[in-house]
Protein backbone atom coordinates (compact mmCIF):
# COMPACT_ATOMS: atom_id res chain seq x y z
CA UNK A 1 0.00 0.00 0.00
CA UNK A 2 1.33 3.42 -0.93
CA UNK A 3 1.74 6.33 1.46
CA UNK A 4 -1.12 8.24 -0.10
CA UNK A 5 -3.45 5.24 0.23
CA UNK A 6 -2.44 4.81 3.83
CA UNK A 7 -3.13 8.48 4.44
CA UNK A 8 -6.61 8.18 2.92
CA UNK A 9 -7.46 5.17 5.02
CA UNK A 10 -6.35 6.79 8.25
CA UNK A 11 -8.14 10.03 7.51
CA UNK A 12 -11.43 8.40 6.58
CA UNK A 13 -11.44 6.10 9.57
CA UNK A 14 -11.15 8.80 12.21
CA UNK A 15 -14.84 9.74 11.75
CA UNK A 16 -14.27 13.46 11.37
CA UNK A 17 -15.54 14.26 7.86
CA UNK A 18 -15.11 13.22 4.27
CA UNK A 19 -12.84 16.06 3.31
CA UNK A 20 -9.80 14.64 5.07
CA UNK A 21 -9.89 11.52 2.94
CA UNK A 22 -8.86 13.26 -0.27
CA UNK A 23 -5.22 13.89 0.69
CA UNK A 24 -2.50 12.42 2.83
CA UNK A 25 -1.41 14.07 6.05
CA UNK A 26 1.48 16.50 5.53
CA UNK A 27 4.86 15.25 6.70
CA UNK A 28 6.20 16.70 9.93
CA UNK A 29 8.67 19.50 9.26
CA UNK A 30 12.14 18.83 10.63
CA UNK A 31 13.64 21.40 13.01
CA UNK A 32 16.63 23.54 12.11
CA UNK A 33 18.92 21.81 14.60
CA UNK A 34 17.89 18.36 13.36
CA UNK A 35 18.67 19.33 9.76
CA UNK A 36 21.93 20.90 10.92
CA UNK A 37 23.00 17.72 12.69
CA UNK A 38 22.05 15.29 9.91
CA UNK A 39 23.36 17.64 7.19
CA UNK A 40 20.29 18.03 5.00
CA UNK A 41 20.86 21.68 4.11
CA UNK A 42 20.00 23.73 7.17
CA UNK A 43 22.46 26.54 6.33
CA UNK A 44 22.78 28.12 2.90
CA UNK A 45 26.44 29.14 3.00
CA UNK A 46 27.10 29.06 -0.73
CA UNK A 47 23.93 30.98 -1.54
CA UNK A 48 24.96 33.82 0.78
CA UNK A 49 28.64 33.75 -0.21
CA UNK A 50 28.70 37.42 -1.17
CA UNK A 51 27.96 38.32 2.45
CA UNK A 52 30.75 36.02 3.59
CA UNK A 53 33.12 37.63 1.08
CA UNK A 54 32.24 41.04 2.54
CA UNK A 55 32.85 39.75 6.08
CA UNK A 56 36.25 38.27 5.20
CA UNK A 57 37.22 41.38 3.23
CA UNK A 58 36.47 43.63 6.22
CA UNK A 59 38.35 41.26 8.53
CA UNK A 60 41.39 41.30 6.26
CA UNK A 61 41.21 45.07 5.95
CA UNK A 62 41.24 45.51 9.73
CA UNK A 63 44.11 43.03 10.19
CA UNK A 64 46.26 44.48 7.41
CA UNK A 65 45.58 48.02 8.66
CA UNK A 66 46.65 47.03 12.17
CA UNK A 67 49.85 45.43 10.90
CA UNK A 68 50.70 48.55 8.88
CA UNK A 69 49.85 51.26 11.40
CA UNK A 70 50.11 49.47 14.75
CA UNK A 71 52.82 46.96 13.99
CA UNK A 72 53.84 43.97 16.12
CA UNK A 73 55.08 43.58 19.65
CA UNK A 74 58.13 41.58 18.63
CA UNK A 75 60.11 39.69 21.23
CA UNK A 76 63.69 40.18 22.21
CA UNK A 77 64.71 37.36 19.86
CA UNK A 78 63.81 39.53 16.85
CA UNK A 79 64.84 42.99 18.08
CA UNK A 80 67.86 41.97 20.10
CA UNK A 81 68.65 43.26 23.56
CA UNK A 82 69.06 42.15 27.15
CA UNK A 83 66.48 40.41 29.31
CA UNK A 84 66.69 40.25 33.11
CA UNK A 85 64.46 37.84 35.02
CA UNK A 86 63.87 37.47 38.75
CA UNK A 87 61.38 35.69 41.04
CA UNK A 88 58.30 37.67 42.06
CA UNK A 89 58.93 36.88 45.76
CA UNK A 90 61.50 38.76 47.80
CA UNK A 91 62.70 39.12 51.35
CA UNK A 92 60.40 42.12 51.76
CA UNK A 93 57.32 40.36 50.34
CA UNK A 94 55.74 40.26 46.91
CA UNK A 95 57.72 42.05 44.19
CA UNK A 96 55.77 44.19 41.73
CA UNK A 97 56.60 45.39 38.24
CA UNK A 98 56.74 49.01 39.39
CA UNK A 99 59.39 48.14 41.98
CA UNK A 100 61.56 46.43 39.37
CA UNK A 101 61.19 49.39 36.98
CA UNK A 102 62.19 51.77 39.79
CA UNK A 103 65.31 49.73 40.64
CA UNK A 104 66.28 49.52 36.96
CA UNK A 105 65.85 53.28 36.59
CA UNK A 106 67.93 53.91 39.69
CA UNK A 107 70.77 51.78 38.37
CA UNK A 108 70.96 53.12 34.79
CA UNK A 109 68.93 56.32 34.81
CA UNK A 110 66.37 54.99 32.32
CA UNK A 111 63.41 52.63 32.41
CA UNK A 112 63.43 49.24 30.65
CA UNK A 113 61.65 48.87 27.33
CA UNK A 114 59.17 46.32 28.70
CA UNK A 115 58.37 44.68 32.02
CA UNK A 116 55.90 41.85 32.54
CA UNK A 117 54.90 39.21 35.09
CA UNK A 118 54.89 35.62 33.90
CA UNK A 119 53.10 32.84 35.76
CA UNK A 120 51.25 32.82 39.06
CA UNK A 121 51.85 31.73 42.62
CA UNK A 122 55.28 30.46 43.58
CA UNK A 123 56.22 30.10 39.90
CA UNK A 124 55.65 33.77 39.13
CA UNK A 125 58.59 35.69 37.70
CA UNK A 126 59.16 39.25 36.49
CA UNK A 127 60.94 39.86 33.20
CA UNK A 128 62.41 43.15 31.99
CA UNK A 129 63.62 43.79 28.45
CA UNK A 130 65.85 46.62 27.35
CA UNK A 131 68.39 47.54 24.73
CA UNK A 132 71.59 45.56 24.67
CA UNK A 133 73.47 46.22 27.92
CA UNK A 134 77.15 45.78 28.66
CA UNK A 135 78.36 43.35 31.31
CA UNK A 136 78.98 46.22 33.75
CA UNK A 137 75.47 47.59 33.22
CA UNK A 138 73.91 44.18 33.77
CA UNK A 139 75.89 43.69 37.00
CA UNK A 140 74.86 47.15 38.18
CA UNK A 141 71.16 46.47 37.56
CA UNK A 142 71.26 43.07 39.27
CA UNK A 143 73.03 44.54 42.30
CA UNK A 144 70.49 47.36 42.60
CA UNK A 145 67.52 44.96 42.30
CA UNK A 146 69.01 42.68 44.97
CA UNK A 147 69.61 45.56 47.38
CA UNK A 148 66.10 46.98 46.90
CA UNK A 149 63.97 43.86 46.61
CA UNK A 150 66.02 40.83 47.73
CA UNK A 151 64.50 38.22 45.39
CA UNK A 152 64.38 34.69 46.79
CA UNK A 153 65.72 31.90 44.58
CA UNK A 154 64.70 28.26 44.26
CA UNK A 155 66.88 27.37 47.28
CA UNK A 156 64.71 29.58 49.49
CA UNK A 157 67.45 32.17 50.08
CA UNK A 158 67.82 35.71 48.78
CA UNK A 159 70.81 36.41 46.56
CA UNK A 160 71.94 37.84 43.26
CA UNK A 161 72.06 34.28 41.88
CA UNK A 162 68.24 34.36 41.78
CA UNK A 163 68.45 37.09 39.12
CA UNK A 164 69.28 35.81 35.63
CA UNK A 165 70.08 37.65 32.44
CA UNK A 166 70.25 36.77 28.75
CA UNK A 167 71.43 38.68 25.70
CA UNK A 168 70.11 38.00 22.22
CA UNK A 169 71.42 39.36 18.93
CA UNK A 170 68.90 40.70 16.43
CA UNK A 171 70.59 38.67 13.69
CA UNK A 172 69.40 35.47 15.39
CA UNK A 173 65.78 36.62 15.10
CA UNK A 174 66.33 37.59 11.48
CA UNK A 175 67.64 34.09 10.74
CA UNK A 176 64.59 32.53 12.43
CA UNK A 177 62.27 34.74 10.36
CA UNK A 178 64.07 33.91 7.12
CA UNK A 179 63.93 30.17 7.76
CA UNK A 180 60.24 30.43 8.69
CA UNK A 181 59.41 32.25 5.46
CA UNK A 182 61.28 29.63 3.43
CA UNK A 183 59.38 26.85 5.22
CA UNK A 184 56.09 28.66 4.61
CA UNK A 185 56.83 29.08 0.91
CA UNK A 186 57.79 25.43 0.47
CA UNK A 187 54.66 24.35 2.36
CA UNK A 188 52.33 26.45 0.20
CA UNK A 189 53.91 25.21 -3.04
CA UNK A 190 53.62 21.61 -1.87
CA UNK A 191 49.96 22.19 -0.93
CA UNK A 192 49.11 23.57 -4.37
CA UNK A 193 50.82 20.66 -6.14
CA UNK A 194 49.18 18.05 -3.92
CA UNK A 195 45.66 19.48 -4.27
CA UNK A 196 46.07 20.01 -8.01
CA UNK A 197 46.93 16.32 -8.40
CA UNK A 198 44.43 14.95 -5.87
CA UNK A 199 41.54 17.26 -6.84
CA UNK A 200 42.04 19.90 -9.55
CA UNK A 201 43.68 23.31 -9.97
CA UNK A 202 40.56 25.25 -8.99
CA UNK A 203 40.32 23.45 -5.68
CA UNK A 204 44.05 24.01 -5.16
CA UNK A 205 43.78 27.77 -5.65
CA UNK A 206 40.69 28.00 -3.43
CA UNK A 207 42.55 26.18 -0.64
CA UNK A 208 45.63 28.37 -1.15
CA UNK A 209 43.59 31.56 -0.80
CA UNK A 210 42.02 30.16 2.37
CA UNK A 211 45.45 29.35 3.84
CA UNK A 212 46.80 32.82 3.05
CA UNK A 213 43.71 34.30 4.70
CA UNK A 214 44.39 32.27 7.86
CA UNK A 215 48.00 33.49 8.01
CA UNK A 216 47.10 37.16 7.56
CA UNK A 217 44.20 37.10 10.05
CA UNK A 218 46.19 35.26 12.72
CA UNK A 219 49.05 37.73 12.35
CA UNK A 220 46.56 40.60 12.41
CA UNK A 221 45.03 39.36 15.66
CA UNK A 222 48.50 39.38 17.24
CA UNK A 223 48.95 42.95 16.06
CA UNK A 224 45.52 44.05 17.32
CA UNK A 225 45.77 42.43 20.76
CA UNK A 226 49.46 43.18 21.23
CA UNK A 227 50.66 39.62 21.90
CA UNK A 228 54.43 39.29 21.85
CA UNK A 229 55.74 37.67 18.69
CA UNK A 230 58.45 35.13 19.50
CA UNK A 231 60.01 32.18 17.64
CA UNK A 232 57.42 29.98 19.37
CA UNK A 233 54.72 32.11 17.75
CA UNK A 234 56.23 31.50 14.32
CA UNK A 235 56.36 27.75 14.98
CA UNK A 236 52.76 27.75 16.16
CA UNK A 237 51.69 29.66 13.04
CA UNK A 238 53.17 26.95 10.82
CA UNK A 239 51.40 24.20 12.77
CA UNK A 240 47.91 25.68 12.37
CA UNK A 241 48.21 25.58 8.58
CA UNK A 242 48.10 21.80 8.70
CA UNK A 243 44.81 21.86 10.61
CA UNK A 244 43.26 24.38 8.24
CA UNK A 245 44.36 22.34 5.22
CA UNK A 246 42.98 19.13 6.73
CA UNK A 247 39.54 20.65 7.27
CA UNK A 248 39.51 22.09 3.75
CA UNK A 249 40.44 18.74 2.20
CA UNK A 250 37.62 17.01 4.10
CA UNK A 251 35.05 19.46 2.73
CA UNK A 252 36.46 19.34 -0.80
CA UNK A 253 36.42 15.55 -0.81
CA UNK A 254 32.70 15.60 0.02
CA UNK A 255 32.11 18.24 -2.67
CA UNK A 256 33.82 16.03 -5.23
CA UNK A 257 31.70 13.06 -4.15
CA UNK A 258 28.45 15.03 -4.46
CA UNK A 259 29.33 16.51 -7.85
CA UNK A 260 30.61 13.36 -9.55
CA UNK A 261 28.77 13.05 -12.89
CA UNK A 262 26.84 16.26 -12.23
CA UNK A 263 27.18 17.60 -15.78
CA UNK A 264 24.99 14.80 -17.09
CA UNK A 265 22.23 15.40 -14.53
CA UNK A 266 19.59 18.09 -14.07
CA UNK A 267 18.57 17.50 -10.47
CA UNK A 268 20.70 20.20 -8.79
CA UNK A 269 23.33 22.76 -9.73
CA UNK A 270 26.98 22.77 -8.70
CA UNK A 271 26.44 25.49 -6.03
CA UNK A 272 23.59 23.46 -4.53
CA UNK A 273 25.61 20.25 -4.50
CA UNK A 274 28.56 22.07 -2.91
CA UNK A 275 26.32 23.63 -0.28
CA UNK A 276 24.89 20.20 0.53
CA UNK A 277 28.44 18.88 0.97
CA UNK A 278 29.18 21.76 3.33
CA UNK A 279 26.14 20.93 5.45
CA UNK A 280 27.06 17.26 5.49
CA UNK A 281 30.53 18.07 6.86
CA UNK A 282 29.61 21.11 8.96
CA UNK A 283 29.10 19.32 12.27
CA UNK A 284 32.22 17.26 11.65
CA UNK A 285 34.26 20.44 11.14
CA UNK A 286 32.86 22.06 14.28
CA UNK A 287 33.33 18.92 16.38
CA UNK A 288 36.90 18.51 15.13
CA UNK A 289 37.68 22.13 15.97
CA UNK A 290 36.12 21.75 19.42
CA UNK A 291 38.18 18.63 20.18
CA UNK A 292 41.32 20.36 18.90
CA UNK A 293 40.68 23.38 21.13
CA UNK A 294 40.50 21.31 24.32
CA UNK A 295 44.24 20.45 24.51
CA UNK A 296 45.10 23.96 23.33
CA UNK A 297 43.11 25.45 26.21
CA UNK A 298 44.77 22.96 28.54
CA UNK A 299 48.17 24.05 27.22
CA UNK A 300 47.24 27.68 27.80
CA UNK A 301 45.83 27.22 31.30
CA UNK A 302 48.18 24.62 32.73
CA UNK A 303 51.32 25.59 30.85
CA UNK A 304 51.11 29.33 31.18
CA UNK A 305 48.94 30.19 34.18
CA UNK A 306 50.07 27.36 36.46
CA UNK A 307 53.62 26.68 35.26
CA UNK A 308 54.42 30.21 34.13
CA UNK A 309 56.01 29.26 30.82
CA UNK A 310 56.00 32.07 28.28
CA UNK A 311 56.85 29.68 25.43
CA UNK A 312 53.72 27.61 26.10
CA UNK A 313 51.71 30.82 26.14
CA UNK A 314 52.95 31.78 22.69
CA UNK A 315 52.24 28.33 21.26
CA UNK A 316 48.76 28.15 22.79
CA UNK A 317 47.66 31.63 21.74
CA UNK A 318 48.65 31.27 18.10
CA UNK A 319 47.08 27.80 17.87
CA UNK A 320 43.88 28.98 19.52
CA UNK A 321 43.55 31.88 17.10
CA UNK A 322 44.56 29.85 14.05
CA UNK A 323 42.20 26.96 14.79
CA UNK A 324 39.16 29.22 15.05
CA UNK A 325 40.10 31.15 11.92
CA UNK A 326 41.01 27.98 10.03
CA UNK A 327 37.71 26.18 10.57
CA UNK A 328 35.76 29.32 9.64
CA UNK A 329 37.67 29.88 6.40
CA UNK A 330 37.52 26.24 5.31
CA UNK A 331 33.72 26.29 5.62
CA UNK A 332 32.70 29.81 4.58
CA UNK A 333 35.54 30.88 2.27
CA UNK A 334 37.26 27.97 0.51
CA UNK A 335 34.11 26.24 -0.80
CA UNK A 336 32.33 29.45 -1.95
CA UNK A 337 35.51 30.40 -3.83
CA UNK A 338 35.57 26.96 -5.41
CA UNK A 339 31.94 27.42 -6.54
CA UNK A 340 32.75 30.74 -8.19
CA UNK A 341 35.77 29.22 -9.94
CA UNK A 342 33.69 26.30 -11.20
CA UNK A 343 30.80 28.46 -12.39
CA UNK A 344 33.16 30.29 -14.75
CA UNK A 345 33.26 27.08 -16.77
CA UNK A 346 30.60 27.19 -19.56
CA UNK A 347 29.76 23.53 -18.94
CA UNK A 348 28.61 24.19 -15.39
CA UNK A 349 26.69 27.29 -16.44
CA UNK A 350 24.87 25.31 -19.13
CA UNK A 351 24.10 22.57 -16.63
CA UNK A 352 22.64 25.18 -14.27
CA UNK A 353 20.47 26.48 -17.11
CA UNK A 354 19.17 22.96 -17.74
CA UNK A 355 18.31 22.60 -14.06
CA UNK A 356 16.46 25.93 -14.12
CA UNK A 357 14.56 24.95 -17.29
CA UNK A 358 13.56 21.60 -15.80
CA UNK A 359 12.29 23.26 -12.64
CA UNK A 360 10.43 25.91 -14.59
CA UNK A 361 8.71 23.20 -16.62
CA UNK A 362 7.77 21.30 -13.46
CA UNK A 363 6.47 24.48 -11.85
CA UNK A 364 4.40 25.28 -14.95
CA UNK A 365 2.91 21.81 -14.95
CA UNK A 366 2.11 22.06 -11.25
CA UNK A 367 0.56 25.48 -11.74
CA UNK A 368 -1.63 24.09 -14.54
CA UNK A 369 -2.85 21.36 -12.21
CA UNK A 370 -3.54 23.93 -9.51
CA UNK A 371 -5.60 26.05 -11.94
CA UNK A 372 -8.27 23.32 -12.28
CA UNK A 373 -11.55 24.43 -10.68
CA UNK A 374 -14.02 21.64 -9.88
CA UNK A 375 -16.85 24.18 -9.69
CA UNK A 376 -16.33 25.19 -13.32
CA UNK A 377 -18.75 23.03 -15.38
CA UNK A 378 -16.81 23.44 -18.63
CA UNK A 379 -13.50 22.35 -17.04
CA UNK A 380 -15.26 19.53 -15.22
CA UNK A 381 -16.92 18.29 -18.43
CA UNK A 382 -13.61 18.42 -20.28
CA UNK A 383 -11.89 16.44 -17.56
CA UNK A 384 -14.71 13.86 -17.55
CA UNK A 385 -14.47 13.43 -21.30
CA UNK A 386 -10.71 13.00 -21.02
CA UNK A 387 -11.12 10.39 -18.30
CA UNK A 388 -13.79 8.48 -20.33
CA UNK A 389 -11.56 8.50 -23.39
CA UNK A 390 -8.63 7.19 -21.38
CA UNK A 391 -10.81 4.52 -19.73
CA UNK A 392 -12.23 3.45 -23.12
CA UNK A 393 -8.76 3.24 -24.60
CA UNK A 394 -7.60 1.17 -21.68
CA UNK A 395 -10.60 -1.20 -22.01
CA UNK A 396 -10.16 -1.99 -25.72
CA UNK A 397 -8.37 -5.31 -26.12
CA UNK A 398 -5.18 -5.25 -28.05
CA UNK A 399 -5.45 -6.24 -31.67
CA UNK A 400 -3.33 -9.16 -32.82
CA UNK A 401 -2.81 -9.98 -36.51
CA UNK A 402 -4.27 -13.30 -37.61
CA UNK A 403 -1.76 -16.06 -38.05
CA UNK A 404 -1.98 -17.90 -41.36
CA UNK A 405 -1.73 -21.67 -41.05
CA UNK A 406 1.53 -23.11 -42.09
CA UNK A 407 1.69 -25.48 -44.99
CA UNK A 408 0.44 -25.42 -48.55
CA UNK A 409 -2.84 -23.82 -49.52
CA UNK A 410 -5.61 -26.08 -50.80
CA UNK A 411 -6.50 -25.57 -54.39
Amino acid sequence: MSDETAGVTSDSSDGSNGQGSTAAKPAKKESFFHRLYVGTGAVDIVGSRKRWYLFFALLLLVCIGSMIFRGFNVGIEFEGGTQIQLPAHGSHGQITQDQVIKSFNTALGEAPAETQTVGTGNAATIQTRSETLTADQVAKVKKQIFEDLGPIGSNGKAGEQAISDSAVSASWGDEISRQALIALGVFLVAVVIFLAIYFDTRMAFAALISLLHDIVVTAGVYSLVGFEVTPATVIGLLTILGFSLYDTVVVFDKVRENTRGLLGLSRRTYPEAANLALNQTLMRSFNTAFIALLPILGLLIVGYILLGSGTLQDLALVQLTGTLVGVLSSVALATPLLVDFKMRDPQYRQQAERVAARRAKAAKREAADDDFDAADEDQLAAELRKEKAMAAAAGVPARHPKQRPSGKKKR
